[in-house]
């Protein structure tokens, strides 16, 4: 995926991350980012950012966009994703290290005919 140059408080940054639902707590980064550089995500229509704070995230990884206690749920896709097992800063990785699954009752979700 090509990034898309926007124009952000002057200068010119890229579109390197990825708000799958507007009521995420993480984005997705889908170029690599390295600590300090900021991943640039739309939110609402409007571009936001948020400071790397790990040395390096390869694409994929998912950047909190919030400071996460223990036992907070991480959203992405406007769904529960899983909750943390350990505080997450903005700015760091999420990541199977440091989030598990939260079981779901599915039958419960169905829509009902």
């Amino acid at each position: 995926m090509k990034s898309q140059a926007i124009q952000l408080g002057g200068e010119n940054m890229k579109i390197n991350g990825l708000l799958m639902d507007d009521r995420d707590n993480v984005v997705t980064c889908v170029a690599e980012i390295h600590k300090g550089e900021q991943v640039v995500y739309k939110k609402d229509g409007r571009e936001e950012q948020v400071e790397a704070l790990e040395k390096h995230s390869p694409s994929a990884t998912k950047i909190a966009l919030t400071d996460l206690p223990e036992g907070s749920e991480v959203i992405k896709y406007g769904e529960l994703l899983g909750k943390t097992n350990a505080p997450v800063a903005r700015g760091h990785w999420v990541s199977d290290k440091n989030i598990f699954s939260v079981p779901r009752d599915y039958e419960q979700e169905f829509v009902k005919e």
